[in-house]
C-alpha cells in the first residue's frame, strides 16, 4: 500500500491549499480516509476524515468552515482543500487510511497506512 500526498507549500495567511493523497496498492472504497497534521514539537492531530462513500465528514474544530474533505473512489484520491489558512495551521500533513467496519475514529489508533507527509507553511 501506498500513500503519496502532495500539494503542500508556503501560504501567506488567509491563502488557499489544496492538498492531494492518491492511494494504491488497496482497495479504496474498503477505506474512511482522514488528514492528520503533526506541527514541530507537538503530537500529530486529527484534521479532517471521509467516509468510505464520500457521505460523511468529519473535522476539528480548529479546522471546521475553513477546512473540506473529499474523495475520489474512481482515482482513488482524497482531497484537503483548505481556506482561510491561519499561521497555527503550520505542519506537516499526513493522509491516513482506516477500515469501514472500524467506524469513525479522531485519534491516530486504527489507521493503519500512512502517507509521507507534506509540508504546509502559513506566514503571518
Amino acid at each position: 500500500v501506498q500513500l503519496q500526498a502532495s500539494g503542500g507549500g508556503l501560504v501567506q495567511a488567509g491563502g488557499s491549499l489544496r492538498l492531494s493523497c492518491a492511494a494504491s496498492g488497496l482497495t479504496f472504497s474498503n477505506y474512511d480516509m482522514a488528514w492528520f497534521r503533526q506541527a514541530p514539537g507537538k503530537e500529530r492531530e486529527f484534521a479532517g476524515s471521509i467516509t468510505w462513500n464520500g457521505v460523511n465528514t468529519y473535522y476539528a474544530d480548529s479546522v471546521k468552515g475553513r477546512f473540506t474533505i473529499s474523495r475520489d473512489n474512481t482515482k482513488n484520491m482524497v482531497f484537503l482543500q483548505m481556506n482561510s489558512l491561519k499561521p497555527e495551521d503550520t505542519a506537516v500533513y499526513y493522509c491516513a487510511t482506516r477500515p469501514r467496519w472500524r467506524g469513525v475514529g479522531f485519534q491516530t489508533s486504527g489507521y493503519g497506512h500512512w502517507g509521507r507527509g507534506t509540508q504546509v507553511t502559513v506566514s503571518s
